[in-house]
């Protein structure tokens, strides 16, 4: 779910970026600018999420298995954009939710 939503941003975004640089050679630029601002908009979220511990948590798990640390990732920023989050989560919450495999 939470990828369908960056898709729907990331082509909003991608549609303004267009509308206002027009179709061309900006093109790439558009995309790279359009890829640094969303993964800005993540580290944000992120970093409001979770704590030092559990930052460092998902950066060992990213190593090691990217893809789960993605979708980590993206299970925490859909909780936070949907309020289900109640205060930051520590390494102990990170590897519940790593264990999970509803998300």
């Amino acid at each position: 779910m939470a990828d369908d939503e960056l898709d729907a941003i990331r082509r909003q975004r991608m549609a303004e970026l267009q509308a206002k640089h027009g179709d061309g050679s900006n093109d790439q630029q558009g995309q790279q600018e359009a890829k640094q601002r969303d993964s800005e908009m993540r580290n944000s979220i992120l970093a409001q999420v979770l704590d030092q511990s559990a930052r460092g948590r998902l950066s060992n798990l990213a190593m090691v298995k990217p893809e789960k640390a993605n979708a980590v990732e993206n299970y925490l920023i859909q909780m936070a954009r949907f309020g289900k989050l109640g205060g930051k989560f520590n390494r102990r919450k990170v590897m519940d939710s790593d264990e999970e495999d509803d998300y």
